[in-house]
């Protein structure tokens, strides 16, 4: 691990001076071997799925652990995105001159060195390697055990396509063991590693947070939730609730509870419930709710405050829009929550009064993705509030400094 930090520092101090040209090259260089070996992908992954139906993972998190040809390609794709998108280095966010004579620029810088701590999702190892070399970073990488050999194979062919740009290999490395130890060891590499980044369930980011001696950028698991408003559009809210939960029930976008007006509960609720069950989902709801529909799994404490990362949704009537914010500020993870409402008076107050991460009106909660932002990926959403929050980019993975040129000006 020693040693891993120190060759992550020196790749560092060379990407801070390194052009656009050899990153986007070597995006472009691994897109094309993720391409090439897709059928070496698929075997090692073959191999991760093999271990976790042994260990007896949910279908969510094989689901998420699952590499296809679709999304290999996927993956290819967002390092092209990556690549596309404008050098995040070296800009100059504000500039303005002293009485003095002083001329002061505040310009981008990369952050350093990042660790990224993450769970099943081998595709994290593409968009968190991508994302820290496009911003100039060093990164080490630190995947689940679960998912141990596709992100091997993964980081392998980012590897080859920086040192075919002529970039130092070492600018992405993956911790080799499955050992916990390492984690322990990467939460005390301060001189090393300027900031980590935890990707994954409550366990793992509470373990983090009380270990770690190095700044986070914390991602927080998604209790998300989807109100249904007195003015809502129905058909609007039964797609957007249908997408928001089932589209993929593993993400951390996925809607875990929805909230419902008192006043339109009857007449919506039994469509959406019908929606949901169809797809195969649980459906557990509060008292009214069984009043609604017998058929509902009775909803406990524990429900409001869960992430299923499953086809389980929580359910429950609120009285009105102040009821819901508030059953949200005290349940949700501050990661995304969702309006579905006509009334435009309705929807800004839900937009400036939740205080989460990302908020969004008539749109489906899954739409919480750095791709879907228009930013090629994301390292995470960041559920904190110092220094990034919401999805983690290129320009969130720099931070600056300021450059002060003068003419001989002392100090009086």
């Amino acid at each position: 691990m020693a040693s891993i930090g120190k060759r992550a520092r020196q790749a560092a101090r060379v990407l801070a001076t390194t052009g656009r040209a050899p990153k986007d090259r070597a995006l472009q260089e691994a897109a094309s071997a993720l391409r090439r070996d897709m059928a070496f992908l698929l075997q090692e992954n073959a191999r991760d799925m093999e271990a976790g139906r042994e260990k007896g993972l949910s279908a969510a998190m094989l689901d998420r652990l699952e590499l296809t040809p679709a999304r290999i390609e996927a993956m290819a794709k967002g390092l092209e995105e990556i690549a596309a998108l404008p050098d995040p280095v070296g800009r100059v966010m504000a500039a303005w001159d002293r009485p003095n004579g002083l001329k002061l620029e505040r310009v981008s810088t990369p952050l350093g060195v990042v660790g990224v701590i993450y769970e099943s999702r081998p595709n994290v190892t593409a968009d968190a390697g991508a994302l820290c070399l496009k911003a100039g970073n060093a990164v080490i990488l630190r995947g689940g055990s679960e998912s141990f050999y596709s992100s091997r194979a993964i980081c392998a062919r980012l590897m080859e396509g920086l040192q075919t740009a002529g970039l130092p290999a070492d600018a992405i490395q993956m911790v080799p063991t499955t050992d916990r130890e390492a984690v322990g060891i990467m939460l005390s590499m301060s001189e090393d590693i300027d900031v980590i980044v935890p990707r994954g369930g409550r366990s793992l980011i509470e373990r983090i947070t009380a270990d770690s001696r190095i700044p986070l950028f914390k991602h927080l698991e998604g209790v998300c939730h989807t109100y249904v408003h007195a003015d809502a559009d129905p058909d609007k809210a039964r797609s957007v609730i249908l997408n928001a939960k089932m589209r993929r029930t593993g993400v951390c976008g996925a809607t875990e509870t929805i909230l419902i007006d008192r006043s339109v509960a009857e007449r919506l609720l039994p469509s959406i419930i019908h929606d949901l069950r169809a797809a195969g989902c649980e459906v557990r709801g509060d008292e009214l709710v069984e009043v609604i529909d017998p058929d509902v799994v009775p909803a406990t404490e524990e429900d409001w405050s869960t992430e299923y990362l499953d086809a389980i949704v929580a359910v429950r009537v609120v009285e009105g829009l102040d009821e819901a914010i508030g059953h949200i500020a005290r349940h949700s993870s501050s990661h995304t929550e969702a309006i579905i409402t006509e009334s435009a008076e309705a929807a800004e107050r839900f937009l400036n009064e939740v205080d989460s991460a990302i908020v969004m009106h008539n749109a489906s909660t899954q739409f919480a993705d750095g791709g879907e932002f228009g930013m090629g990926a994301e390292i995470g959403i960041s559920t904190g509030r110092l220094h990034a929050r919401g999805p983690v980019g290129v320009e969130q993975l720099t931070i600056f400094k300021y450059k002060v040129r003068g003419n001989g000006q002392v100090r009086p």
